[in-house]
C-alpha cells in the first residue's frame, strides 16, 4: 500500500519506466499478501511481535524504494540513470539482466514454496519431512534463494542504492535464518544430508 501511495502522489507516476518498476515490485507481494497465505494447510501460528516487525519492515522499505522511484529519481540536480534513459532504459543491459533474474528467482520461490506445502499431506501432520526436488536438490533453503535473486534483479533493473540497500537487508535476513535450517537438517535427517551434501542457501558456493 505504501508504494501505492507513493506512485499516486507522484507527477511521474505515468512514466512507462516508473509504471514497470512499481508493476514489477508489486508482483511480489500480490503473490505474498492476497495468494500465499490462502495456499497454506497448516495450524502454524506467528508471534504477534515478529508479525509487527514484518509489517514495519515492509512498509519502510516499501517507502524507500517508492520515494525513490516515484519522486528523488526526478529531481533535476540528481535524475537517476533510468530517468535520463527513458524507455530506452528497457534496452539497458542492468534492465534486461536485472528483470531476467527477478523472473528467475521469483519463479524458484514459487515452486519452492509449493514443495515445502506439499511436504504434509494433511492440516494434522505436525512431521518434519525433508524437501527434494528442483532447487532444493542444490539447497536446504531454495526458497530463501529464490527470493534473494529476485532482489538482487531489482536492484539491478533499477539501478539505485535503496534496491541495493533492500537485498543487503534481505540477504542480512535470510542467511542466518538458512544456516538455522541448514543445522536443524543435519540434527534431523543426519543420513540425507551426509550423502546429498547440500549447500545452505547458494547453490555450490554456502
Amino acid at each position: 500500500m505504501a508504494m501505492i501511495i507513493l506512485w499516486l502522489s507522484s507527477t511521474h507516476r505515468w512514466e512507462w519506466v516508473s509504471l514497470v518498476f512499481l508493476l514489477i515490485f508489486q508482483s511480489h507481494y500480490i503473490q505474498r499478501t492476497l495468494i500465499f497465505p490462502f495456499l497454506l494447510k497448516g495450524k502454524g501460528r506467528m508471534p504477534i511481535g515478529i508479525m509487527c516487525l514484518g509489517i514495519s519492515f515492509n512498509i519502510l522499505n516499501a517507502m524507500m524504494q517508492g520515494y525513490w522511484i516515484f519522486h528523488v529519481a526526478y529531481i533535476p540536480d540528481a535524475p537517476a540513470l533510468f530517468v535520463q534513459a527513458g524507455t530506452s532504459w528497457f534496452c539497458s543491459w542492468q534492465f534486461i539482466l536485472g528483470t531476467c533474474l527477478f523472473v528467475a528467482g521469483y519463479v524458484i520461490n514459487l515452486r519452492s514454496d509449493y514443495i515445502i506445502r506439499h511436504l504434509r499431506k494433511n492440516p494434522n501432520d505436525t512431521k518434519h519431512y525433508f524437501p527434494k526436488g528442483f532447487m532444493f536438490n542444490y539447497v536446504t533453503s531454495a526458497n530463501y534463494f529464490g527470493e534473494l535473486v529476485e532482489w538482487l534483479g531489482f536492484a539491478i533493473l533499477t539501478w539505485s542504492i535503496p534496491g541495493l540497500v533492500f537485498f543487503i537487508w534481505t540477504f542480512a535476513n535470510l542467511v542466518p535464518r538458512a544456516h538455522a535450517i541448514h543445522k536443524c537438517y543435519q540434527n534431523e535427517f543426519p543420513e540425507e544430508m551426509k550423502n546429498r551434501k547440500l549447500k545452505r542457501v547458494i547453490p555450490f558456493i554456502y
